[in-house]
């Protein structure tokens, strides 16, 4: 056999250069579980509470806006744990930079839009901290993180008290119309549409005429943005590759020059943050700050993130199947209102449909490894 024959054999035996189908491609997408996963809960209450309105417009933006509730924090979760850590603290982020809005705002005096920067600086504060300690001591993110749980947590308690003599902080609805930020976390989008669709007899009305639906609900917006810049960050830029990187292999990753302390500390950053976001639409919806606001929400977002497709062992997932895992979470959560199951069992009925789902995805990402 000849030198060039050989050298042809070879590559055509090399896996690298292995022609791999577009089909293939596809079946290995770490968010194809959760999208299968969506399906079957969508067939699901389709066929169990299809004529319940849970599928009307208000009872369809009802499920969405649970949904991108905890989708915004499942993104930052999901970033995180494909970069190899935990965030545990979340939750008690939520409603530690809920009582940084409300207190400064009704009980200092300060304009709105100054407690919302301040509650965003408090959050790059604290995901700092939570990195820098993962990073320079060494220790599991899961230990830093829980113990900052307890701390904020605590605090947040204390302080409220201390400040206030109660645990709630009521009056921020007054202060959100005339200020220039409020609305960014507040205001309803395509309200219009709404109107004129109301118009038309497509949606349902009030006895007055209005829209029972009257508009997308902010959340929704700030979840769909950003699972679409997070999906860019991951997909597109240097810094997603970074993030994969780290997650995989750190010392691999530090070897070839990735700044993976770095890269760690700007995603527990950017957890803080979207728990932030979290909290700035929850209090300016409710006009009020509670000290117990996100509770567990650290775990719901872990779940999103893992029947998203997320490894616990960090390097793999993605933006798009933590969304989807959320709405799983979500669809869940407001159709067994709409079905005859008595509520008591509702945690036991949430528990199965996610085990459900992270079966479905476990069994795609198993026949994909075996077809290769």
């Amino acid at each position: 056999m000849s030198t060039k024959s050989q050298s042809i054999d070879r590559k055509s035996q090399d896996e690298r250069l292995r022609r791999v189908s577009k089909l293939k491609k596809l079946l290995n997408r770490p968010e194809l579980g959760a999208l299968g996963g969506s399906i079957l809960v969508f067939i699901f209450f389709g066929i169990i509470a299809g004529d319940s309105g849970m599928f009307s417009a208000y009872g369809t933006l009802n499920f969405l806006e649970v949904s991108s509730n905890l989708g915004i924090i499942a993104i930052g979760a999901a970033m995180l744990m494909i970069g190899g850590e935990f965030d545990l603290s979340v939750g008690s982020m939520i409603g530690f930079a809920g009582i940084c809005i409300a207190i400064p705002a009704i009980y200092w005096g300060w304009p709105l839009w100054s407690s919302i920067l301040f509650a965003f600086s408090m959050a790059v504060l604290i995901g700092y901290a939570n990195g820098i300690l993962v990073v320079r001591t060494g220790l599991p993110s899961f230990i830093v993180t829980l113990a900052m749980l307890f701390i904020l947590r605590g605090a947040t308690l204390a302080l409220t008290r201390l400040i206030t003599g109660r645990t709630q902080v009521p009056g921020l609805r007054v202060l959100i119309e005339n200020d220039p930020i409020a609305w960014i976390f507040s205001a309803d989008v395509f309200s219009g549409l709404f109107v004129w669709l109301g118009s038309l007899g497509l949606i349902a009305l009030r006895q007055d005429g209005t829209p029972l639906a009257t508009g997308i609900p902010t959340s929704v917006i700030w979840w769909i943005g950003l699972t679409i810049f997070a999906t860019w960050i991951l997909m597109k830029t240097r810094y997603g590759n970074w993030i994969f990187a780290s997650g995989g292999d750190k010392l691999g990753a530090r070897n070839v020059g990735v700044p993976v302390a770095r890269v760690k500390i700007s995603l527990f950053i950017g957890t803080a943050v979207c728990a932030t976001i979290y909290a700035c639409v929850q209090v300016l919806d409710a006009g009020s700050a509670d000290t117990m606001r996100g509770f567990l929400k650290e775990l719901e977002a872990i779940v999103a993130a893992v029947v998203g497709g997320c490894l616990l062992t960090g390097g793999y997932g993605s933006a798009i199947g933590a969304a989807f895992g959320a709405l799983i979470f979500g669809t869940v959560s407001m159709g067994i209102y709409y079905t005859d199951v008595d509520t008591d069992w509702f945690k036991v009925f949430l528990g199965a449909m996610m085990l459900i789902a992270v079966i479905f995805n476990n069994f795609v990402r198993r026949r994909v490894t075996e077809n290769k």
